[in-house]
């Protein structure tokens, strides 16, 4: 079964719902055979490469609040991060274009480092003291979740390098409307969006095994067709 998972570092509720997702799979029993793919959306995406801001001015101004409304929306996101042993910092974050992330994202995917990569990299956002609108700083990540650092450096110097699968992605978001994030797509057969519960993720995933396609085994083999007409193999007919 696969789960594709829309997401953007700088959204708090893909880090939250990313760690309860995880939480809701480990209690799964065919966790095993789900391959999670995770898939880009930017939330700013017209802001240009290098724009960046703190994040609780970019609050204020974006939902037309105070800064005092803005720490205080800040703190509630942060009381549900750490409800789920998760770091998060309400003061001296900035906030810029994701587009870079999301691109050095697809070559970690190309690597087999994905997972791991963004892990850091809403670890460095949200729990540390880096920037991830930096480019050093995302090549000390990519080297931190196994990448190598000159190709890292490659892929963040040419502005075409995966660039198209970051909007192919954002194309198929919109397709399946998708207009916020997390974003969650089991089988292609059921959406979750939000960071919900663990145990709401964890139901979805029992039902989403249980609603399955069968999946043919084996190959052809002698059987009987619906009007009772079965082959004989050994004799090359039916009977």
């Amino acid at each position: 079964m696969r789960v594709e998972i829309w997401s953007d570092i700088a959204c708090p509720w893909c880090y939250i719902g990313k760690a309860r997702f995880e939480k809701g799979l480990a209690g799964f029993a065919h966790r095993d055979e789900v391959e999670v793919v995770h898939r880009s959306f930017e939330l700013d995406p017209g802001r240009a490469k290098g724009d960046t801001a703190q994040v609780i001015d970019m609050l204020a101004q974006k939902y037309g609040r105070t800064r005092e409304e803005a720490q205080s929306m800040e703190a509630n996101v942060a009381a549900n991060a750490q409800a789920e042993g998760l770091g998060y910092r309400t003061e001296g974050r900035d906030h810029g274009s994701t587009f870079d992330i999301h691109r050095l994202l697809h070559l970690a995917k190309a690597r087999g480092r994905q997972d791991e990569l963004l892990s850091l990299a809403y670890r460095a956002n949200f729990a540390e003291e880096r920037s991830v609108y930096d480019d050093e700083v995302l090549v000390e990540l990519a080297v931190e979740a196994g990448l190598d650092a000159a190709e890292a450096r490659a892929v963040l110097a040419d502005p075409q390098a995966y660039a198209a699968e970051v909007r192919a992605d954002e194309q198929e978001a919109s397709e399946l409307g998708a207009n916020a994030v997390p974003f969650f797509v089991l089988d292609r057969r059921y959406g979750i969006s939000g960071g919900q519960p663990a145990e709401v993720f964890a139901q979805a995933l029992e039902q989403a095994w249980k609603d399955r396609p069968l999946t043919a085994i084996g190959g052809d083999a002698a059987a009987c067709d619906a009007e009772g007409a079965c082959e004989v193999p050994q004799a090359g007919g039916t009977i």
